[in-house]
């Protein structure tokens, strides 16, 4: 799935794909105002890439100090961006890993 794809998805079904990663499908949730079920998701992903998106959605919420914790677990510097450019970013960056990946 390309960036216009998961975009179009967001507008247009009803739920993520199953095909994407539990981390694309948490920060689907989010862009579409499900943030219980996107915290949910990304908590189920016990790896680096859950923990950036944890950090994320904990800033999004404006719990600044539990966002620094994930950051942490991630390996990753606190994001200086703007959210919405922080969402695009990481949603990105975890599409061409998904794609990459895919048989």
């Amino acid at each position: 799935m390309n960036w216009k794809e998961f975009l179009d998805s967001i507008e247009s079904e009803k739920r993520p794909r199953e095909t994407l990663s539990r981390t694309l499908q948490a920060l689907w949730y989010e862009r579409r105002g499900q943030w219980e079920e996107a915290h949910q998701t990304a908590q189920a992903e016990e790896n680096s890439d859950g923990a950036w998106v944890h950090a994320y959605l904990h800033r999004r919420e404006g719990d600044r100090s539990n966002a620094r914790y994930w950051y942490h677990q991630a390996g990753r510097p606190e994001s200086k961006e703007t959210l919405d450019q922080e969402w695009e970013s990481i949603t990105r960056q975890l599409l061409e890993l998904n794609c990459s990946s895919e048989p």
